[in-house]
């Protein structure tokens, strides 16, 4: 079952941080990058072509992470697989650590009594 598409802003805001998570593991191309945030999310991400390698290459310059090309699956063209850098991995955790401390505190305000 498919959950509901989050507003265009979330993932805007919220996109590098996707991506990072993505990659931590084994390099990945984009389109791989696509379908395994759809499939590990039951399709709350759906990542745009038009999005995501513009993602993927301002991520890249930032250092964050590496590209280069290697043989296409099942023997086709060459892609561009994408990996986590050393310095990725610190950003992806410093990410990570400011957007649960945020979700932390929208709670606190979400859950906040209102003064008599």
């Amino acid at each position: 079952m498919s959950s509901p598409t989050p507003d265009s802003n979330l993932i805007r805001g919220h996109l590098d941080l996707i991506l990072l998570s993505i990659l931590r593991g084994e390099p990945k191309y984009g389109l791989e990058i696509s379908k395994l945030a759809q499939e590990r999310t039951n399709g709350y991400f759906d990542l745009r072509i038009g999005s995501l390698y513009p993602a993927l290459h301002r991520l890249e310059k930032a250092g964050f992470i590496a590209g280069e090309f290697r043989d296409g699956p099942r023997g086709g063209s060459p892609v561009k697989v994408y990996a986590l850098t050393e310095e990725g991995g610190r950003e992806l955790e410093a990410r990570r650590k400011d957007f649960q401390t945020f979700a932390e505190r929208l709670g606190q305000l979400y859950q906040a009594r209102r003064p008599a």
